[in-house]
C-alpha cells in the first residue's frame, strides 16, 4: 500500500481498523428500539461513566483508582464483540455452562485482537483489554456498563416504547443490587441518575 508520498507501508496491522468497526454492531438486537444503539457509542458512554465512578471513589470513598485506566478499559471492554457479536444477556447467562464457555470465547477474541498489534504495543494494550483479575477495576467497568443499560431502558421507555418496560424493571433491580457492593455506583445513582429522566428543556 502506498501512502501517496512515495513511501510504502511495510506492515498491515488491523487492530484499530477492527476497533472502528464496533459502530456496525448494534446492541439490544432482540428488542424493538426507537433508536438503535451501536457498540462504539455504548463503549464511549461506558468510558465516561467508568471515569466518573473512579473519580467519585477517589474523592469520596478513599479509593486510589487509576481514573484514566478505568476510562480506557471501559472504552475497549466490548471489543471482543467484533469477533463474537453482541450475544443477548438472557442467552449469555442462561446457565453456568454457557456463561463459562462464553468467557473462554471472549478471552480468545481478546487474544485475537491483541495479535493484530505489533508485539511492543500488544503488551501495552493487554492490561486494557484483559483486566478481569483486577477486581476493583472490574467492578467499576461492570457498574458503568450496567448504568448504560439502565439509561438506555429509561430513554426508550420515557419516549413511549413499552417494549422496554420489563427490561427497565429488571435492569433497575440488578443495578440497585450492584450498588450495594459499590459505593461509587450508589453515590452516582442518588446524585446523577434522576436527570436522565428529564427532557432537554428540563435539563
Amino acid at each position: 500500500m502506498y501512502l501517496g508520498n512515495g513511501k510504502v507501508l511495510m506492515n498491515d496491522y488491523s487492530f484499530f481498523a477492527l476497533a472502528f468497526r464496533m459502530k456496525y454492531i448494534n446492541r439490544w438486537g432482540l428488542m424493538r428500539n426507537l433508536r438503535n444503539e451501536n457498540l462504539t457509542e455504548h463503549c464511549a458512554e461506558c468510558a465516561m461513566l467508568a471515569h466518573a465512578l473512579a473519580v467519585i471513589g477517589n474523592k469520596y470513598f478513599g479509593k486510589t483508582y487509576d481514573t484514566e485506566k478505568a476510562a480506557l478499559c471501559a472504552l475497549y471492554h466490548d471489543m471482543s464483540e467484533i469477533f463474537t457479536g453482541d450475544l443477548p444477556t438472557p442467552v449469555k447467562y442462561f446457565n453456568e455452562s454457557i456463561r463459562d464457555s462464553y468467557k473462554l470465547i471472549e478471552k480468545g477474541a481478546v487474544e485475537k485482537a491483541l495479535g493484530k498489534l505489533p508485539a511492543e504495543l500488544s503488551d501495552e494494550y493487554r492490561s486494557i483489554l484483559d483486566f478481569e483479575d483486577d477486581e476493583e477495576l472490574r467492578m467499576i467497568v461492570k457498574s458503568a456498563d450496567k448504568l448504560c443499560a439502565y439509561f438506555k431502558c429509561v430513554e426508550e421507555y420515557k419516549n413511549g416504547n413499552t417494549e422496554f418496560r420489563e427490561a427497565l424493571k429488571t435492569t433497575e433491580k440488578s443495578l440497585f443490587a450492584l450498588a450495594e457492593k459499590c459505593s461509587e455506583l450508589d453515590y452516582f445513582i442518588k446524585n446523577f441518575s434522576k436527570a436522565f429522566e428529564k427532557s432537554l428543556d428540563e435539563l
